[in-house]
């Protein structure tokens, strides 16, 4: 059986899982995580992603890039906490625990700790097979997760420019951000990166809506930007929260420039069938990671009993 065979196959399976209370309007009621358990094997037939040398998109110094502009907002930490998001000033709980789980695998693999580092593996892509399977949640909590380390940096970046939910989930005010930057060569990204209370965390909002906005995630101007942002900062954590795959093609675009993907599949509801074809979008990143979101809680279960599966290729 394969291993995308085996990740699918989990789903519906109702894997027991402690449960993590959202608030009354947030569509995530549950978040498992889980262990990674699989061996990071990566095959020798694997063509990388070849970066083509480009013009820089902007060229403001490093620093000013990085922390966006100088207004900080404020993040209502005390909303985070109750929508079940991981929040910096909170006691130790089980959400936070669970997303130090996932995020370490991901962490060695883009900076070579105690393995081989992935090409581009700074590059994040969080995504899903359909809507509504709560990847914007779960960016949202590795993001945040990342920026609790001692030594890291993290850039969120709401990619899903149909249905952005970031600032959102933040409460956080975004008059534009990256498809403005797309659309208006003029525009410094630093114009439009949002800078927050949250220690080492900036989000890059997705911006106004434009005619045909999807696609500019499959322009030149964006194949730009990412290559610009991850040359230019190889020592930071740049997380993209996707379209779902099988809902635009621009996501399959996107991925190509990545050098990690976690996927998220709602338990019990995603088919195999669907598991099976988004993976087919993205078979060009050299790691993708699947999570099990919104599993069924059973009382009793094992803490960290689930499934947190990677692949390599």
């Amino acid at each position: 059986m394969s291993i995308i065979e085996k990740a699918a196959g989990k789903i519906g399976s109702g894997v027991p899982r402690p449960v993590t209370q959202s608030s009354d309007t947030d569509p995530v009621k549950e978040t498992s995580l889980i262990e990674d358990a699989l061996n990071k094997q990566r095959s020798s037939q694997a063509t990388p992603f070849v970066a083509t040398p480009v013009e820089p998109v902007f060229s403001e110094p490093d620093a000013e890039v990085m922390e966006g502009n100088s207004q900080v907002q404020t993040i209502n930490l005390a909303r985070l906490h109750r929508m079940g998001v991981v929040s910096p000033d909170a006691e130790k709980s089980q959400i936070a625990e669970e997303f130090r789980i996932i995020k370490r695998p991901l962490i060695a693999n883009a900076f070579g700790q105690g393995t081989a580092r992935v090409k581009n593996g700074n590059l994040i892509m969080v995504t899903s097979s359909l809507p509504g399977e709560g990847k914007s949640f779960c960016a949202l909590n590795l993001a945040i997760s990342m920026a609790m380390e001692m030594d890291r940096t993290v850039l969120l970046i709401d990619a899903d420019v149909a249905k952005p939910r970031i600032p959102e989930y933040l409460g956080i005010h975004a008059d534009k951000g990256l498809l403005d930057v797309l659309q208006d060569k003029d525009l410094k990204l630093s114009d439009v990166m949002i800078r927050t209370d949250i220690a080492k965390l900036t989000v890059l909002p997705a911006g106004r809506t434009y005619k045909r906005a999807t696609e500019l995630l499959a322009s030149a101007a964006m194949t730009r930007l990412i290559e610009d942002i991850g040359n230019r900062y190889p020592d930071r954590i740049i997380l993209f929260d996707s379209p779902p795959l099988l809902a635009t093609s621009e996501s399959s675009v996107l991925a190509t420039h990545m050098g990690q993907i976690v996927m998220v599949v709602e338990a019990e509801k995603t088919s195999q069938d669907a598991v099976r074809e988004a993976l087919s979008h993205i078979q060009s990143c050299e790691v993708v990671s699947m999570l099990l979101n919104k599993t069924t809680p059973t009382p009793g279960a094992d803490y960290y009993y689930g499934y947190y599966g990677s692949y390599g290729k």
